[in-house]
């Protein structure tokens, strides 16, 4: 039964949150901040401009929390509104460039070793072009299909796995460069 009132109690803060209740907009801010800015943060490499969008990013969840349906996850909702602000900031920015090779080759990623640090692991995404992070972050991390990658960035399904083959490609690479310097063998 404490799952029901947990989610009534969300319902509830919505609800209060539609009215421009600053409190439970404090209460929906507080529980997702941490969160949000780690997603701001997998597309957006410096910390302050991660955190001025993931902001930016709130006040259009406030603004528009009147047309959340109830249906599915509130902070999925919220997750997807943090993507598409930092896809907006890149955008208007032009830090982000798809190189319009549509050669890609399907292929296995192995996963990554836990011997690596998820600071490690941010670093080597970090270091990725714009363009192969942001495909990589919406494909691997979020989940989202080369379909709707090419429609929500404006470019070719091709592309799009074009990007994630060379994000890949260049990953592994990196992994393979820390394994041996790990190992002493470069």
């Amino acid at each position: 039964m404490k799952i029901i009132h947990l989610h009534q109690e969300e319902t509830e803060i919505i609800k209060l949150a539609v009215e421009n209740n600053r409190q439970a907009q404090q209460q929906i801010y507080s529980r997702f901040s941490s969160k949000m800015l780690s997603v701001c943060r997998q597309y957006i490499k410096d910390i302050q401009l991660a955190e001025d969008v993931m902001i930016t990013a709130f006040m259009k969840v406030f603004t528009n929390l009147s047309r959340f349906e109830h249906k599915g996850s509130f902070e999925g909702w919220v997750r997807r509104i943090m993507v598409n602000e930092c896809i907006s900031y890149l955008r208007v920015h032009k830090k982000v460039k798809f190189s319009e090779e549509e050669i890609y080759i399907e292929e296995s990623f192995n996963a990554i070793d836990s011997q690596f640090s998820i600071d490690q692991i941010q670093f080597l995404i970090d270091a990725l072009p714009e363009g192969y992070k942001m495909v990589f972050n919406l494909y691997a991390i979020e989940g989202y299909k080369h379909n709707e990658i090419a429609k929500m960035l404006g470019i070719n399904e091709g592309t799009s796995k074009s990007q994630l083959s060379h994000a890949r490609k260049m990953l592994q690479t990196q992994i393979n460069s820390l394994k041996k310097q790990d190992n002493g063998t470069e």
